[in-house]
């Protein structure tokens, strides 16, 4: 006789192997804040209640949360980065939790009751025994963290008393009083107690992680095997561009010290596909369409993600800056339809490559004169060395990347996750300010800079103040053109309304989106700046 089997888990109950130090399931520590938003958008049955929160006061500097009520997880990110930092499990009666232990064998965190089998386990979640004895093992005394003094902790003020492993920590609930350092642990928690919280974290103890749990250089999606085991292997993704005027940017990837250059006037599509991958859509602005592009490589090195790990085809119509214009009915999908963009870059129209996964998106078309050397840069002052292999192209009816948009994926903004966030530098403001101007920069930070690098090129500082003064945009309004490309680019405003989100719209995620924003202008630059001071897109030119 065959032995019995378990009776099947809900399928719509988020269940999920812990690996320690790097995931819960799918959810992998420095994946992107769009990457996990767009995952949960596909399975809105699993996951029906995303709650994202953030400072609107200061929305690139706080820490990011995404709260799962339905499921009992909270996942915390970084702002700068905007990657993930810390996975929290805050009610075990809403997941299936388990750990493949060396034989390969499952051990469940709690086990999960189905209708023929309740579960013997303790209802509110696993117990301290359970968790010291059968789950994990063995581990070294914790660390008591006293609770703020507020006046209902006054009497019997609480604490925490965190229990670690490498990569994973639980939280019980503990009475000051109750603590002493003498004490071992196996003495300071009753063997039912129930934790309050689980946490996954890069580290070797909590201790020792929270104290650069926000910054430290997390290791590359692609070294996590279970992740990539039989997958598509795709590009590093870009992590900062520095901006040297003049339509000149240095792009620098992820988990590598290697860099390219794009530069505008210069560099072809089949440059861009040779150093980033094909793009994720391809956005025309003639018939306001996408395209999708279907990746026909055969090389290894240009494949992109999984879809079922990064975004599904559905999501590329969730589109900004240059597909912000596109009607959802316009993006083809189907095998049978193509666009006339090859993989190796030849492309026929002037048209946007999109990436979303790097952040940004490059306007293709006829050569244009880039902006004008910064002042400071005239004399040979912080050069840095650019290689000059590539010559300007002497077919002017030849297409090159002539614009780009940087997407701040800056959460309250109307185009909230339609890009994963794009860091940048601007190095040649380094003579006019003691700090480093970049992405997370406030605006008036940011225009002071300009304005003094940029000073001597107008007759007086009126002149200057009219030429740089704010541009008020509404993204919500549909006969508002979409994009501040269009202030720049000579083509007339046709905008069309913005396609709807894939999973709903950006207000389904953080409230009220704030669809209003200026626009300032400096030379080889444009701003797209919130009420609350964040650039949320830079447009160079």
């Amino acid at each position: 006789m065959s032995a019995p089997t378990s009776p099947p888990i809900s399928p719509l109950l988020f269940s999920a192997q812990l690996y320690p130090g790097r995931a819960l399931g799918w959810l992998v520590l420095g994946a992107s804040l769009h990457d996990i938003l767009t995952r949960l958008k596909t399975e809105p049955q699993r996951f029906p209640n995303l709650d994202v929160k953030y400072s609107p006061t200061e929305p690139t500097k706080s820490i990011v949360i995404i709260d799962l009520p339905a499921n009992g997880i909270r996942l915390q990110f970084d702002a700068p980065e905007q990657r993930l930092r810390l996975i929290e499990v805050v009610d075990f009666t809403k997941n299936h939790i388990f750990l493949k232990a060396a034989d390969n064998k499952e051990r469940d965190l709690v086990r999960p009751s189905t209708a023929s089998t309740p579960s013997t386990d303790n209802p509110a979640g696993p117990t301290f025994r359970h968790i010291y004895q059968r789950f994990l093992g063995p581990t070294y005394d914790g660390e008591f963290i006293e609770g703020p003094k507020t006046p209902d902790n006054a009497v019997d003020q609480y604490g925490l008393y965190v229990l670690s492993w490498p990569g994973v920590a639980f939280s019980f609930l503990m009475k000051k009083a109750s603590y002493s350092a003498k004490k071992n642990v196996v003495d300071l928690l009753p063997s039912t107690q129930v934790p309050e919280i689980m946490g996954i974290f890069s580290g070797d103890s909590w201790t020792q992680a929270r104290q650069t749990l926000w910054t430290d250089v997390l290791p590359s999606l692609k070294t996590f095997t279970p992740l990539t085991k039989g997958k598509e292997v795709f590009p590093d993704e870009v992590s900062l561009i520095k901006i040297y005027g003049a339509g000149e940017l240095q792009v620098f990837r992820r988990w590598t010290d290697q860099h390219f250059w794009i530069r505008l006037g210069q560099t072809t599509p089949q440059d861009l596909v040779s150093h980033l991958g094909p793009p994720d859509a391809i956005y025309r602005k003639n018939d306001h369409k996408m395209f999708a592009h279907k990746v026909r490589t055969g090389s290894d090195a240009l494949e992109r993600p999984d879809s079922a790990d990064l975004k599904h085809q559905d999501d590329l119509t969730d589109t900004d800056q240059s597909s912000a214009n596109a009607e959802s009915d316009g993006y083809h999908s189907s095998d049978d339809e193509t666009s006339d963009v090859s993989v190796e870059g030849h492309v026929s129209g002037e048209c946007f490559y999109n990436y979303f996964y790097h952040g940004f998106d490059v306007l293709v078309s006829k050569p244009t004169a880039p902006s004008p050397v910064p002042p400071s840069q005239e004399q040979g002052k912080k050069v840095p060395n650019v290689p000059r292999d590539w010559l300007l192209t002497a077919n002017a009816d030849s297409l090159v990347a002539t614009k780009i948009v940087l997407h701040g994926n800056v959460p309250g903004s109307y185009p909230f996750n339609r890009h994963r966030r794009c860091r940048w530098e601007i190095p040649y403001l380094s003579s006019v300010s003691d700090v480093v101007i970049n992405s997370e920069s406030d605006f008036p930070q940011i225009e002071e800079s300009l304005r003094k690098e940029w000073q001597s090129i107008y007759p007086s500082e009126d002149e200057a103040r009219k030429a740089q003064r704010g541009m008020v945009l509404n993204r919500g309004w549909g006969d508002s053109p979409g994009s501040s490309i269009e202030f720049l680019g000579g083509w007339e405003g046709d905008g069309a309304a913005a396609a709807p989100d894939a999973g709903g719209t950006a207000k389904k995620f953080d409230g009220p989106a704030d669809s209003t924003t200026t626009l300032y202008g400096f030379p080889g630059l444009v701003f797209e700046v919130l009420k609350n001071g964040a650039v949320t897109a830079v447009t160079v030119f």
